[in-house]
């Protein structure tokens, strides 16, 4: 769930906490102190009076910082943090009820127990499957450990590792290429696992910030934004659907080479293996870099494996970077933006309906899912109830067994030659949601994201496609948008993009305007159009009340140049205000949308409107 929702959800009390930690980062003068700045001059600096959504952009602003903080608090060995980040970052755990929380806290500890225990004898033991070579890394690192934590005792001190010494630690952890798992492993060999009271857990989690609680409902809510960085501070490169997306993708043998690297029964199925691999927490760059190829490969093979991997089998053009590092890097990125993206590749209609279905079809999907992403819930196929923990519908499919996915096609009449998992999804997309959910994309001309997004244009399209659907947002508003009276209106050289006609003579007209670059700042062409729209509505009997101007987003200087013109009564309205606007009013009781709210400000604030017409 992202911050914003959460935030919403909870009330000033349950979000102290983490109020506190942002308050202290931004009094140490973080990197990005003058933007933070910037969005807390307007409400006196004081961070309990700034709404929501301006929280979560200072909290994007110290990312960095809340990272380094986190790491800090992971030198207090008695916290188990590590155990306990790796549960609430996992992708079904994000929000939980403080029930399954403590069974899932106990299962975790319940594992860690039997599997130190086996690992231990392994070490040990000369006849074990383990190799002679990967025994001595593991002895290394124990005996490198136990030094930087007992050796406090000799000066007469409280054990602890201190921040070099974790320093040192992780450099031989990277340097052995160990595994977080063979990492927690050797560490509770030397540190007693004991189980803390849920409270008490629940408690250290919330005042470090990396948990929200409510009370009132029992439940822990983990932001997307705070789970992405607790997954890098525990080495996971990418969230695990990712990671399970491109191992599907290998050939067995190499699944297996990185198996035998990582001390993982190869006599299991490709299912559970990789499963192992992911639990393992296994380093996607090391991976993708070392462990899948054979000795002797050399690294231009390894690029050009890496390349045709990505083009051939994920779908991706190219890759950033020369070395192999920067490559995979690229490859990260691509799949945070993903994760980051709201838009899920066809509409919150066509999802709904896929689940409908493949419910339908495969009894057991609803189990499998609980199962696979440790979902609390009965009934966890609602779309609405999935998107809270960031689970889109490729997820889904990419979890059900091939034949079952063949099956489920088959029987809906979909091709499964090719990419049954891309054909699935194309048969569910509602275009026409699709592309209103892609609006904000389309006034950027943003091409490889529509493509991401399932939408297939033409560059030259674009102008005309957000002219359409600003139209139909207005028209959903309840705006009497007169085509008619437009064209009858409109001359060879003025061409107004869409008039709005609300009688007695008197109209609004809308210029809609796509940028390729970051802020439109073209106010003098603009206001030449508008004005001369003025003058052929005047010509005609017909007064302009209102003009307003919509594009993906506007300088500061436009703003400022758009509140000193006068003769226009022009105001100014981004994208992704209109798109938030009109999902406010569907909201609503009304049936047509204020016209009188669209009049106050020259940059309309859609938050003051949807609070204006859902009170």
């Amino acid at each position: 769930m992202k911050l914003e929702k959460i935030l919403n959800n909870l009330n000033s009390f349950e979000k102290n906490s983490f109020l506190k930690i942002i308050d202290n980062l931004i009094s140490n003068s973080p990197k990005n102190i003058k933007a933070i700045e910037k969005i807390l001059s307007e409400s006196n600096k004081d961070l309990k009076s700034v709404d929501n959504v301006n929280i979560v952009q200072v909290f994007n602003l110290l990312e960095e910082e809340f990272s380094d903080y986190i790491k800090c608090e992971f030198l207090k060995t008695s916290t188990q943090l590590d155990i306990l980040i790796d549960i609430i970052s996992r992708e079904g755990c994000c929000i939980m009820r403080q029930d399954w929380f403590s069974r899932l806290y106990d299962k975790e500890l319940t594992k860690l127990k039997a599997k130190l225990k086996a690992f231990n004898v392994a070490i040990e033991t000369e006849k074990s499957e383990i190799e002679e070579e990967r025994k001595r890394d593991y002895k290394i690192y124990r005996a490198c450990l136990k030094t930087a934590y007992f050796n406090d005792e000799s000066n007469n001190q409280d054990k602890k590792i201190t921040s070099d010494e974790h320093s040192i630690l992780l450099t031989l952890s990277n340097q052995l290429s160990l595994s977080q798992e063979e990492i927690k492993l050797i560490n509770y060999i030397i540190l007693p696992v004991r189980k803390l009271e849920i409270d008490n857990v629940i408690n250290e989690l919330k005042s470090i910030g990396v948990i929200f609680y409510s009370k009132k409902s029992n439940t822990i809510y983990v932001a997307d934004e705070v789970v992405r960085i607790l997954r890098k501070i525990r080495g996971k490169e990418v969230a695990n659907k990712f990671f399970r997306r491109v191992l599907l993708l290998l050939r067995e043998p190499q699944i297996n080479m990185i198996c035998r690297k990582h001390n993982i029964d190869r006599k299991l199925s490709i299912e559970m293996k990789i499963n192992e691999i992911i639990n393992e927490g296994i380093s996607f760059t090391q991976v993708l870099s070392e462990d899948i190829y054979k000795e002797g490969v050399t690294l231009t093979e390894r690029k050009k494996f890496l390349n045709d991997f990505c083009e051939k089998s994920l779908s991706l053009n190219s890759l950033k970077g020369s070395l192999i590092e920067e490559k995979i890097e690229s490859l990260i990125q691509h799949f945070e933006g993903i994760e980051k993206d709201d838009k899920i590749g066809m509409s919150h209609d066509g999802y709904e309906k896929m689940l409908i279905q493949v419910g339908e079809a495969i009894p057991g999907i609803n189990q499998l899912l609980k199962t696979k992403f440790e979902l609390q819930d009965e009934n966890v196929l609602k779309s609405s109830y999935l998107l809270d923990y960031n689970i889109k519908p490729r997820d889904i499919l990419e979890i059900i067994p091939e034949k079952e996915l063949e099956e489920f096609a088959t029987s809906k009449e979909i091709k499964t030659r090719g990419d049954i998992i891309l054909n699935i999804l194309d048969a569910f997309k509602d275009s026409e949601n699709l592309f209103l959910e892609n609006y904000e994309h389309i006034g950027f001309r943003n091409l490889s994201v529509l493509k991401e997004n399932g939408i297939v244009i033409k560059e030259a399209d674009l102008g005309i496609k957000f002219e359409d659907l600003t139209k139909k947002i207005l028209l959903e508003l309840g705006f009497n948008v007169d085509e008619t009276l437009r064209k009858k209106l409109n001359t060879s050289k003025d061409q107004i993009d869409i008039l709005i006609n609300l009688g007695n003579n008197d109209l609004i007209i809308v210029e809609c305007k796509t940028i390729k670059e970051s802020n439109y700042n073209k106010f003098s062409s603009v206001s030449r159009q508008l004005k001369s729209y003025d003058s052929i509505a005047r010509k005609n009997d017909y007064k302009v009340i209102k003009s307003l101007l919509i594009a993906p987003e506007f300088s500061d200087d436009f703003i400022k140049e758009c509140g000193l013109e006068y003769e226009l009564n022009l105001s100014l309205i981004t994208a992704s205000s209109l798109i938030k606007i009109l999902d406010g009013f569907r909201d609503s009781k009304l049936k047509i949308f204020p016209h009188n709210l669209l009049m106050r400000d020259v940059l309309i604030q859609e938050d003051r409107v949807i609070k204006a017409i859902t009170k």
